[in-house]
């Protein structure tokens, strides 16, 4: 019997611009595959404009409905730029301009001849009790209060962000994965399907027509499980269709 260790995880990606359709969210597929591989289960993406009100009661109901919330955008040195306001009133804490980020900051933009001026000195101010979390790219850290992880929008700085936070993870079990190629319509293999789901909740089952030509169609299905043996027996119950079969473990990160 497997010991069950789930761990999960939300995204709320915050910004007017992906709302509007002029920015494109590549941020929420990342952190999903990178949680993925470290056994957390991304339950919900959210999308939702810079307003404070929703930004408060969003990372209010996703912390509490999960082990960890990761936030994108919003913290940047302009005017609409509320993330840190509003995660801090959710909280009930004060935002604070935090002497570690100040100076991180003040010396980047020596560095680089800029002035460090009060819009950019915006960027410092931090929810009190927060742990900062390094930028290399840009100076300005995001931060981490409880089980809150807080980026950039921008995906090169959110990355750097991630890699920088793993560290604070639980790693849950290793996720196994089989993908069977079935060369079936996806009515056909329907019962199959229900058998497996029937058999072990512990599953999910994705099921993928693809059509790329009449000699060249069927469908890809994708199974995900804790129970390494399970995904194995479940090839048997293909073996009356024509199948390709592909493993893959996502490991845990050391």
């Amino acid at each position: 019997m497997i010991k069950k260790e789930k761990y999960s995880a939300a995204i709320l990606v915050i910004g007017d611009e992906i709302l509007s359709g002029r920015t494109q969210d590549t941020n929420s597929n990342y952190i999903a595959k990178e949680l993925e591989m470290m056994g957390i289960t991304t339950s919900e993406i959210r999308v939702i404009p810079d307003e404070k009100n929703i930004i408060i009661n969003s990372v209010n109901e996703l912390r509490n409905k999960n082990n960890y919330l990761f936030t994108t955008g919003g913290i940047g040195p302009t005017h609409d730029d509320i993330t840190a306001d509003s995660v801090a009133e959710a909280f009930g804490v004060d935002l604070e301009v935090n002497s570690e980020a100040y100076d991180i900051l003040k010396k980047y933009y020596k560095s680089i001849g800029s002035e460090f001026n009060e819009v950019r000195q915006r960027m410092a101010r931090i929810p009190r009790g927060a742990t900062l979390i390094e930028n290399p790219i840009s100076a300005a850290p995001g931060f981490k209060i409880n089980n809150v992880f807080v980026f950039a929008g921008i995906p090169k700085i959110m990355k750097s962000m991630l890699d920088n936070s793993l560290g604070f993870l639980n790693k849950g079990n290793l996720i196994h994965t089989i993908t069977v190629k079935v060369d079936a319509v996806e009515g056909d293999i329907a019962p199959v399907l229900k058998s497996l789901n029937d058999e072990n909740e512990n599953i999910k089952i994705g099921s993928y027509p693809f059509f790329n030509s009449e000699k060249d169609f069927g469908v890809n299905v994708v199974i995900k499980s804790l129970d390494k043996e399970f995904l194995t027996l479940t090839e048997e119950k293909f073996k009356i269709y024509s199948v390709s079969y592909t493993h893959l473990t996502l490991p845990t990160k050391a």
